[in-house]
């Protein structure tokens, strides 16, 4: 049987949940223009997990009508009740690169107890590109959970700002070896001699997996 909008439609009022996530993954197979009022449906549904699908295929779609993604994915960042669904907004709203949404993001980063979304906050602002998530990053390298000090050395690379240098160089030698995975790939961004020369030291590093990343940015 064909998706069509209809068929989706009919899939989203179902009572059965199963049904409804189901209709979420088939808009893939329809036309922005046809899928676009569909996800925004499916993004009020009650159930968090049909929400959490919707939202982060909005990352996708969401270009067909950035500025009602922005209101839509804004109002899921700040008032849903479900962390899952926070992050997977913040997750879209940085591949939709909504700028707009910057001070948004910041403020929830420094309100929520919830990991998840910090870690999903900073790895977005990498994907944002906003000059004005500097100091929130610098900040977020501080952070108690490893999974968000490492989002925040990526997204430092991402954004390319040369002051992040000396901020990553001390994590040369960190016990972890995911975040010095992170950090060779975050240097691959910048240049200059002190970057060159932690990544000639980091060539040399312990762990194949990071050596091996480090001279494949070396030798590009």
């Amino acid at each position: 049987m064909s998706v069509t909008p209809e068929s989706v439609q009919q899939r989203l009022n179902s009572e059965d949940f199963g049904q409804r996530l189901s209709a979420v993954n088939q808009i893939r197979q329809l036309t922005p223009e046809d899928g676009f009022p569909l996800i925004r449906q499916a993004i009020a549904d009650k159930s968090a997990r049909v929400r959490y699908a919707a939202v982060s295929q909005m990352s996708s779609i969401g270009q067909h009508n950035s500025s009602v993604a922005l209101e839509v994915l804004r109002r899921c960042l700040l008032e849903d009740p479900e962390p899952d669904v926070q992050a997977a907004a913040a997750d879209s709203l940085g591949a939709l690169k909504l700028t707009e949404a910057f001070d948004d993001l910041q403020h929830l980063y420094h309100q929520t107890s919830e990991w998840l979304v910090q870690f999903s906050i900073i790895a977005a602002l990498g994907e944002l590109g906003d000059e004005r998530s500097f100091e929130l990053l610098e900040a977020a390298l501080n952070s108690d959970n490893e999974l968000v000090k490492t989002a925040a050395i990526g997204s430092l690379g991402e954004l390319g700002n040369p002051h992040a240098v000396p901020l990553l160089l001390p994590y040369i030698s960190h016990s972890d070896w995911q975040i010095r995975y992170r950090l060779v790939q975050a240097l691959s961004h910048f240049e200059g001699q002190e970057v060159r020369a932690a990544l000639e030291a980091l060539a040399q590093d312990e762990t194949a997996a990071v050596a091996e990343e480090a001279k494949h940015h070396l030798s590009s």
